[in-house]
């Protein structure tokens, strides 16, 4: 790393005169809000808030319903996935709670304010929505800075801080047309941070990337969420007052209510919370801890991704030594209550989506915990074994034997085709 480098992050960076004017027609969709001085923060309201807290959330175009009456809530810490097909009303919800578009309906809170004052708390926020528009002849950091300036919240600090936060201080000064696609999103998501924002909102942050673009985009936003370390002074009020000694750490445990725990009795949790919109199912459950189904502008799931996948089915997979044998153990599962499947020379048996898993094949052995019971990891555990069994029992050796783990993309499927509002796994 070079010498400039270490002394920008000292906050030594190099001077920078600001543009005497701004371009004309500053960018609309990554254009930073006005926002507090540089490191300052407005107060700590309530020690364990829910980022956004909305209720009956909903927007007509005439005779047209686009979102229907929604509830919402993400807890402050989460990296929330927000999922759903194409129209499902995703970016419409997104822009209602930026303010960008009015609800016909609607009531709540964003960052602890009313939904139906964004002047409130847009400060607070940063967003990406769509597809970035910014100047193709000017640098990234002339971009920026144009930002700022127009945004009320110019500091030369900042914007050393967010091009290296997003891994752009070596091409800083390169103009921002001779860059990829996925470096001019990562430039667009540093302007979403120039206000050091408490929500972060990326609509589609992949969308025309390709893997390797995707890849660094997914490193960029846990990256983001995870080491979201900003110190702070907080008073004697509970008020942030500048930036201090007091450490500041993202909670990443997010429980099925909703609750972010923190680090530590020491650990003063102001955490920034992301919500990230994406048809990429497989990179949402690698980065997300919590997730927001909608379909047809309904809400069909949310909570922990835990919560999703366990009310799915699952599969295990029996390979007997001998071909012989499929037979008879296909049999042999299905009279444990599960739907077989053969094919070539494995059985799958499918266990059932709901309830825990070979509860109803035979009976919990005496003594066996509640917790045990009630837990659909342990329960499939006792199947395996059950099958296990079964297979010795009868002379069939078995050379493999797994379970296989549904994925997002699996339930989500599942869910989107029976229907929003099927399955109402709301864990708030």
């Amino acid at each position: 790393m070079t010498q400039s480098t270490h002394q920008r992050r000292r906050g030594e960076s190099r001077p920078v005169s600001p543009p005497a004017s701004p371009p004309a027609g500053p960018p609309a969709q990554v254009a930073a809000r006005p926002g507090p001085p540089f490191g300052e923060a407005p107060p700590v309201e309530d020690a364990h808030p829910a980022a956004i807290d909305v209720r009956g959330l909903s927007k007509r175009y005439g005779r047209r319903t686009v979102v229907h009456d929604l509830d919402l809530r993400i807890p402050v810490g989460a990296v929330a996935g927000f999922i759903g097909p194409n129209g499902a009303g995703k970016t419409t919800t997104l822009r209602m709670l930026l303010g960008l578009v009015r609800p016909t309906t609607g009531r709540g809170t964003v960052l602890g304010r009313p939904l139906t004052e964004p002047a409130g708390y847009l400060p607070r926020v940063g967003a990406l929505i769509e597809s970035p528009a910014l100047y193709p002849r000017l640098s990234a950091r002339r971009n920026l800075e144009a930002l700022a300036i127009l945004a009320g919240q110019y500091h030369p600090a900042w914007i050393e801080e967010v091009l290296d936060e997003v891994g752009l201080a070596e091409r800083a000064d390169d103009e921002v047309r001779s860059y990829s696609l996925g470096m001019k999103q990562r430039l667009a998501i540093a302007a979403a941070l120039l206000g050091d924002p408490d929500l972060l909102v990326l609509d589609e942050p992949t969308n025309g990337l390709d893997p390797m673009g995707i890849r660094l985009m997914r490193e960029l936003i846990r990256d983001l969420a995870v080491r979201d370390n900003r110190p702070r002074t907080i008073s004697a009020d509970g008020s942030a007052a500048g930036r201090g000694s007091a450490i500041v750490a993202r909670p990443r445990t997010i429980s099925a209510d909703g609750s972010a725990a923190g680090r530590g009795s020491a650990i003063v949790a102001r955490p920034r919370t992301v919500i990230v919109s994406s048809h990429l199912l497989a990179e949402v459950e690698q980065i997300c801890d919590w997730i927001i189904v909608v379909d047809r502008g309904e809400l069909a799931y949310q909570g922990p991704p835990d919560g999703l996948l366990s009310a799915g089915a699952a599969r295990v997979t029996l390979r007997p030594e001998h071909l012989d044998d499929l037979g008879m153990l296909a049999d042999l599962a299905a009279g444990l209550g599960l739907t077989v499947e053969r094919a070539g020379d494995l059985v799958t048996a499918v266990l059932p989506a709901e309830g825990a898993p070979g509860r109803s094949a035979r009976p919990p052995a005496p003594g066996t915990p509640d917790s045990e019971l009630d837990d659909p990891r342990q329960a499939m555990h006792a199947l395996l074994g059950d099958l296990n069994r079964a297979a010795h029992a009868h002379g069939i050796t078995l050379v493999e034997i797994a379970p296989s783990r549904v994925t997002l993309e699996e339930r989500y499927t599942g869910l989107v085709a029976q229907g929003a509002g099927r399955l109402m796994g709301d864990a708030a």
